[in-house]
């Protein structure tokens, strides 16, 4: 029985690391795929074939979610293409880190537009369909760093922090149309951003973590689909941290 069956889920940010987990596995559980990227046409184009190749329907839309107005354009283009708006993912984001006193204020307003505003953005575009049908599950991806803070990273903090704060409002105003906003809060995931990095650093972070290891994009792909599927019906204004007990 697959749990996402005929729905559709809008997906920022796919093309890559743990968005394009989270496609794979909706599509695993038989959901339809609109998804945004910003710039890989290419990684765009594999995507929608590997996942229209499970047997469901999916297509890219090239899309900066930090714009309010292509926010809009995106969810009334992907409501007349899939005729239903029932999962949103606001996965979109990108780090601009350095250290408070070397941080310019470009690279504050970029990340908190980019992080935090395209949340808000796409779930205005989206909560009309979803109030009409009355029923949607809105999960926006926060971070470890939203909850315990991380030098180097104050923008970054601030955004996945506000996530918070914004999907706790939305679960209180739209729970009586059976709407839910939830959020997953991933921990350190090994991805390709992360397959960079010095391997001693990396073997330094796993050590630290109680399940000794780096978690995987299917782990936070796992836990949207229990998010995004009626099996968690019955919540709303929570975080779900996936990080192998970092913050235990």
């Amino acid at each position: 029985m697959k749990l996402l069956k005929d729905k559709t889920a809008i997906i920022t940010g796919a093309t890559r690391g743990i968005g394009r987990g989270i496609a794979l596995e909706f599509a695993n559980q038989g959901c339809n795929i609109a998804f945004t990227y910003s710039s890989s046409v290419e990684a765009a184009n594999a995507l929608e074939n590997e996942l229209t190749a499970l047997g469901i329907k999916a297509k890219g839309y090239q899309s900066n979610a930090a714009n309010f107005d292509a926010a809009q354009e995106l969810a009334k283009n992907v409501l007349e293409e899939f005729k239903t708006i029932d999962v949103l993912v606001n996965n979109a984001g990108i780090t601009k880190d350095n250290l408070l006193m070397r941080i310019s204020e470009t690279d504050f307003d970029k990340v908190i537009e980019v992080n935090l505003k395209s949340v808000f953005n796409l779930t205005k575009a989206v909560i009309r369909p979803m109030m009409k049908q009355r029923s949607g599950s809105i999960i926006n991806m926060s971070s470890v760093v939203g909850l315990k803070g991380n030098a180097g990273q104050a923008n970054y903090a601030a955004s996945k922090a506000g996530i918070l704060g914004f999907s706790k409002s939305v679960a209180l105003e739209l729970g009586s149309r059976n709407i839910r906003s939830n959020v997953v809060a991933p921990g350190f995931i090994e991805t390709e951003m992360t397959a960079k990095l010095d391997e001693k650093v990396v073997d330094a972070w796993r050590n630290d973590i109680p399940l000794k290891r780096g978690g995987t994009p299917k782990d936070i792909a796992n836990a949207c689909v229990f998010l995004a599927s009626d099996m968690s019906s019955y919540i709303t204004g929570q975080t779900l941290s996936v990080d192998g007990g970092m913050l235990t």
